[in-house]
């Protein structure tokens, strides 16, 4: 079992910055790929970006050039450094987990295996 603490999010005017983080704890996280999701007002929940077991990583095509995803040696605290904000990006934020790879899990939210609560970010 893993669970996923989101930490971060608040309010920013357009083209400030927010960086998420998220504290993951549980068994052989070094097997995960690790993840963010989003959910915007009305829309259903999309992938924001992932990292994989190699380190590789994948983007949103809408927010790549401006955000930047990590996570530290432990595998245990993963984070999204988000640039540039627009008030499209407004949404709630998920850590996520999976065994899938990164490229197919950003398209497939029902591959992750545990999400976190989430944290809001606004964009005004």
């Amino acid at each position: 079992h893993v669970q996923l603490v989101e930490s971060g999010g608040g309010s920013v005017q357009a083209g400030g910055s927010l960086r998420l983080s998220c504290a993951a704890s549980g068994n052989n996280l070094f097997q995960f790929t690790m993840a963010w999701f989003r959910q915007g007002p009305g829309k259903e929940r999309g992938g924001v970006a992932t990292i994989g077991t190699d380190e590789s990583t994948e983007f949103a095509e809408s927010v790549k050039g401006r955000f930047t995803i990590s996570r530290d040696k432990s595998k245990s605290n993963l984070y999204l450094q988000m640039n540039d904000l627009k008030p499209e990006d407004t949404a709630i934020y998920y850590c996520a987990v999976s065994r899938r790879r990164g490229w197919w899990l950003i398209q497939h939210p029902e591959d992750v295996s545990y999400w976190g609560q989430g944290t809001q970010v606004t964009v005004s």
